[in-house]
């Protein structure tokens, strides 16, 4: 670097530093939301990361498609068997303690960090609207539920499909996929919403964590409670007392407290037949998509108001 010499004493001056400018195409604002989509996808599995990143939601996708590979196999060895696993339940239990397992660990990984190193600036100084990046980020993790939710239904279908005889049995089971599939988008949606919106409240990713598990866990525990409460006595395998053709309206009503329960009044209410954690909401039905909405909204509208605030820090 050399100074020119004809330069007057205190005057500023440019140095060449040999940088080379970039000549090619501005790809502008659609790359930026792939990019910025397609590297969230990514770290919500970790890929790119150390291996520590990738353990919990490799275990939890294991976990998940577990009891697929499990009704495969049992196929396998007893033909015509019926499946011990359903397309639209999909071992309830199991699938909503992994999911909120991997929601609470990774919804923070997407966007706890950018505002904890307070990046967000340099994302807005690009051709960036103020709400491509939450999009962006709704998306991927979308994405990313929903193929830890819809895999498991893929190999279930897939296993269950090799064992079956006859033509009529691979389209009737392509009939129970399809809403299966409808049900996990159902899921997906609705529980990457809550998660990026809880996480967006804090930069620490730990403390982001654990509101989205207590949240979770204790409206799911709170709801469980209050529906056998409601519902005493000998309980049958759809949370209906037995001799009563319809559970108790407190029962039914029980599950409108957590995500996990909405969802499966959702599922019964659109037409779903096999047992669930609570009781077919039967006249009350509405309201479980109702409240879906809402909780839905609710998170779109935190979490656009969020990233109004933060993006004009």
């Amino acid at each position: 670097m050399t100074v020119s010499d004809g330069a007057p004493a205190g005057a500023g001056v440019i140095h060449d530093l040999g940088y080379r400018h970039y000549d090619g195409p501005r790809l502008g604002r659609p790359a930026i939301i792939r990019a910025l989509y397609w590297h969230s996808l990514r770290s919500a599995f970790g890929i790119g990361r150390g291996a520590k990143a990738k353990i919990v939601p490799i275990l939890m996708f294991g976990l998940m498609c577990l009891p697929a590979i499990v009704n495969a196999v049992a196929l396998a060895q007893h033909p015509g068997q019926q499946p011990i696993v359903f397309y639209d339940t999909y071992t309830y239990r199991l699938r909503t303690l992994i999911m909120l397992i991997f929601v609470a660990a990774q919804a923070p990984e997407l966007v706890s960090r950018d505002l904890r190193s307070h990046v967000l600036p340099l994302y807005m100084s690009r051709p960036m609207r103020r709400l491509d990046y939450p999009l962006a980020k709704l998306a991927a993790f979308t994405a990313a539920c929903l193929l830890v939710l819809e895999i498991p239904l893929i190999i279930l279908y897939v296993g269950t499909i090799v064992s079956a005889s006859g033509g009529s049995a691979v389209w009737a089971q392509t009939r129970a996929l399809i809403p299966g599939m409808g049900v996990a988008a159902l899921w997906a949606v609705l529980l990457a919403a809550i998660g990026l919106m809880l996480a967006s409240l804090t930069g620490r990713r730990a403390y982001a964590t654990g509101i989205l598990a207590i949240y979770l866990f204790l409206t799911w525990t709170l709801s469980s409670i209050l529906i056998h409460i409601a519902a005493p006595g000998p309980v049958g395998p759809t949370l209906v007392p037995l001799g009563h053709a319809v559970a108790p309206l407190g029962a039914r009503l029980g599950g409108l407290i957590s995500p996990f329960t909405v969802l499966d009044g959702v599922r019964q209410w659109l037409g779903g037949t096999h047992p669930g954690p609570i009781p077919p909401p039967a006249s009350v039905g509405i309201l479980y998509g109702v409240m879906y909405l809402v909780l839905l909204g609710a998170c779109l509208a935190g979490l656009a108001a969020r990233y109004r605030k933060v993006g004009a820090a």
